[in-house]
């Protein structure tokens, strides 16, 4: 994949703040510039990545496939990641995440037809006294998610969206 010239000028920032001889660990960096413009990392762009820091694609696809931040298919506007580790799941986080999914309409890691929600499992979020928790957009934490707390999240979130016309 070919990035355009202000992707590699911020690739290039991220590169400079290791030693020459240690590029590759800027991959972190370039996964997060690549989602950032694009919505997701594609396989193509992973070959990007690998090319550019001088590492086999197979590195780059290890690390994005072992982040839950990184989404290696298109998401959803609002990707709603519920914690289902073991202390958020023994305080309900499975159910959590089946009580979003049977609203939406969607399985785990489905996106709505709409294209406004994906939902996934997600391992610990570091909030465990908090469950069950998720957290949006890989950004917003939100903890004791009752079910009456989820119904009023996706609300919130269905009435804020940019719906494609």
């Amino acid at each position: 994949m070919q990035f355009p010239e202000s992707t590699l000028a911020r690739f290039a920032k991220e590169v400079a703040k290791y030693p020459a001889d240690q590029k590759q660990s800027a991959v972190m960096a370039c996964l997060a510039v690549v989602q950032h413009e694009q919505g997701h990392v594609s396989v193509e762009a992973e070959a990007g990545i690998a090319a550019y820091l001088g590492m086999p694609a197979i590195a780059v696809h290890e690390v994005s496939t072992f982040y839950n931040m990184y989404n290696t298919q298109p998401v959803g506007q609002f990707k709603l990641n519920v914690c289902t580790n073991l202390p958020c799941a023994l305080r309900d986080g499975d159910q959590a995440l089946a009580h979003v999914c049977k609203k939406l309409g969607v399985e785990p890691y489905g996106t709505t037809a709409d294209g406004v929600f994906t939902v996934q499992p997600s391992e610990c979020l570091g909030a465990c006294a908090d469950a069950p928790v998720m957290l949006v957009n890989d950004r917003q934490m939100l903890s004791f998610m009752s079910n009456d707390k989820l119904d009023e999240l996706l609300a919130l979130l269905k009435a804020n969206a940019e719906v494609a016309k």
